[in-house]
């Protein structure tokens, strides 16, 4: 079954049908940590793409459980990455897909640009583009017409992805195509009449006068993998590694979310939406996720949310995906 989504700042325009996030059968985000590797597999990978050092399939480790591995990290009580990777301003950053069903695609190069930053102590800070992620995965989806989260990080790890600021930034391979919503007026003429830009055309070309070469400037993951469906697990994955792409349902009340732990509380299901999650906390007694959104500084709490922590709460603990990148050390 797909539930069909409604993009961002359309979301609201309930009588028009688009699509913002494919969301897959259970078994894609199952439990059981079904879309990572074996250890096999693992082994495998590590192999064949790591330079300095081999793998090896070790019986002591060979029939442990995966989330086992982790059972030895220390978790904070609050954690946020902004603070946490302090070298990485990117991981404030708040991106605006304009009138796009493309929040699949920022979730995921979002993540991957302050993962890639992350792993290599600051010393590597592309911007990843959504562009290029959205126009050029045939098997993602349909790009402004939403897509699948896991694809797109695999898409990643095969194909790599190029740079790729906000709307009209030079500096960057391929920028977002689309103006903010909430800083041009037809662009927010668009969403307010329930209309959706186009997909561009897949282009293997940077912007005129940039300085690379468009495969020069590729990004490459090393592996990428869903995350178990487990509130410890995810906050093991979020504190060893930074940020998760997640995905949740969309309901009429959550488009007006200002401030404080967001519970569904009334209205109908709008569709999926995918986003970036940045840590955790407690809030007058309520656990919560911290995430940045896709929609603009100006929605919510400066383009933040939180979230209800550890209830599943619309399903927003069984879509976790994520990936590492492939660096040269």
């Amino acid at each position: 079954m797909i539930l069909k989504a409604i993009p961002v700042f359309l979301i609201f325009q309930i009588t028009v049908a688009f699509s913002g996030l494919k969301i897959p059968e259970p078994q894609i985000y199952a439990d059981s940590g079904s879309q990572s590797l074996s250890h096999h597999e693992c082994v495998e990978t590590v192999n064949k793409n790591a330079k300095h050092w081999k793998a090896e399939l070790h019986r002591r480790f060979s029939k442990l459980d995966k989330a086992t591995l982790h059972l030895n990290i220390s978790l904070p009580e609050s954690f946020d990455a902004r603070d946490w990777w302090t070298e990485c301003p990117m991981i404030a950053h708040v991106r605006d897909q304009s009138s796009c069903g493309s929040c699949w695609a920022f979730g995921c190069v979002e993540a991957i640009s302050d993962r890639i930053c992350i792993s290599t102590k600051g010393k590597s800070q592309p911007i990843i583009s959504a562009a290029e992620l959205m126009e050029c995965c045939a098997d993602c989806g349909e790009g402004c017409y939403g897509g699948w989260p896991y694809e797109a990080w695999k898409f990643w790890v095969e194909r790599g992805i190029v740079t790729g600021g906000d709307y009209a930034n030079d500096a960057t391979c391929q920028p977002y195509p689309f103006p903010s919503c909430a800083h041009s007026n037809s662009a927010m003429d668009i969403c307010n009449n329930g209309g959706m830009f186009k997909t561009p055309i897949c282009s293997q070309k940077c912007q005129t006068n940039y300085s690379k070469d468009f495969n020069a400037d590729k990004y490459y993951g090393l592996v990428s993998y869903g995350v178990k469906n487990d509130e410890e697990a995810i906050m093991k994955e979020l504190v060893t590694y930074g940020p998760v792409e997640v995905a949740f349902d969309v309901y009429e009340d959550f488009v007006h979310y200002k401030s404080g732990v967001y519970k569904h509380t009334v209205g109908e299901l709008l569709g999926g939406h995918a986003v970036k999650l940045i840590g955790y906390g407690v809030e007058d007694g309520i656990k919560y996720w911290l995430i940045v959104n896709s929609w603009g500084s100006d929605w919510g709490d400066n383009g933040t949310f939180k979230i209800i922590r550890g209830q599943n709460e619309c399903n927003i603990e069984s879509g976790v995906v994520a990936g590492i990148p492939k660096t040269d050390d």
